[in-house]
């Protein structure tokens, strides 16, 4: 993360070039995918899409139909359907979300690992952003990104046998397990920074600043949780509004930044939000629930008939 958003390097290459060896060779993931991925969700944090088809919101947020952080999401397959009705699945998915979301996370690694192949041996792309990349620039390591990907699944399925001592049973269980927990303790310090917060339309979103401070969540201690833990869980990701805001900025200056951002954002009477762990994650799972509640009143209202 720090790597790719050249916090490090002042030369960009070299941020690539280690991030190429964390990315590809360690976690599996392309580089190329996940700046095109992240670089659209600094842009427009937890912005919509402006219609279930397009790709002009934040990628971060683009979980439908199994997640909907909002009504007006909840709602837009709707146009996908000849009659403008909600599908049993989506029905369904949303009316349980805040049941599933924690076993949504387990498969968040998976996902993330299924898309960074196809970007790095051209299968497919994530979003209609990243094929348009993809046509107009090509992949910027187009060799090196397919060779250390085939490293890290050649390694990873190594260890994950025991280098040939362990039983197909055991080495099967071994990978899911370190593949699904993996995903979900990073999409949890992931989706604490961002989500529960507040959504917007692009019609109805604020300026800049106030778009990435107001969608932002920062981490603190708390609950028993020692703010050092939090530190070296987090990452510098605990900082997430400050970063949000000066996304370039080495992690050990974003402590100095907190105090001066939030002075600021209590100036100009904008919120400046922060939770510990489990607050953060209560109000994730609070917010999922009152989608759910918001969209199961409305489609009841609307179609009083099911």
């Amino acid at each position: 993360h720090d790597f790719l958003h050249h916090q490090v390097f002042q030369n960009r290459k070299y941020g690539d070039y280690v991030g190429l060896f964390w990315g590809n060779l360690m976690q599996g993931f392309s580089v190329q995918w996940w700046k095109n991925k992240h670089n659209g969700h600094h842009a427009v944090p937890n912005l919509h899409n402006t219609s279930a088809t397009s790709q002009d919101g934040d990628p971060d947020i683009d979980t439908m139909p199994v997640l909907a952080w909002s009504i007006k999401q909840a709602q837009s397959f709707r146009e996908l359907r000849a009659d403008g009705k909600d599908s049993a699945f989506v029905r369904t998915a949303i009316k349980y979300q805040a049941f599933t979301y924690f076993p949504i996370l387990l498969l968040a690694r998976l996902s993330w690992l299924n898309e960074s192949f196809k970007t790095a041996f051209r299968l497919g792309a994530s979003t209609e952003n990243a094929k348009l990349e993809m046509e107009r620039k090509g992949l910027q390591y187009p060799i090196a990104e397919k060779i250390l990907l085939l490293c890290f699944h050649s390694w990873n399925f190594s260890l994950a046998s025991g280098f040939g001592r362990w039983s197909l049973p055991y080495s099967i269980c071994y990978y899911i397990t370190a593949l699904c927990s993996s995903g979900l303790f990073l999409a949890l310090v992931f989706g604490l920074g961002h989500n529960g917060m507040s959504t917007y339309d692009a019609e109805t979103r604020p300026d800049f600043w106030k778009l990435q401070v107001t969608t932002t969540r920062n981490i603190i201690g708390g609950h028993g949780i020692p703010q050092f833990f939090v530190d070296w869980l987090c990452g510098g990701l605990q900082y997430q509004v400050d970063h949000h805001l000066f996304p370039l900025m080495p992690r050990h200056n974003l402590k100095k930044t907190h105090d001066l951002v939030e002075s600021f954002c209590k100036k100009w009477g904008v919120t400046y939000h922060e939770a510990d762990i489990v607050d953060g994650t209560v109000e994730v799972i609070q917010h999922l629930a009152k989608v759910s509640d918001d969209f199961l009143i409305d489609m009841v209202k609307e179609f009083p008939a099911m």
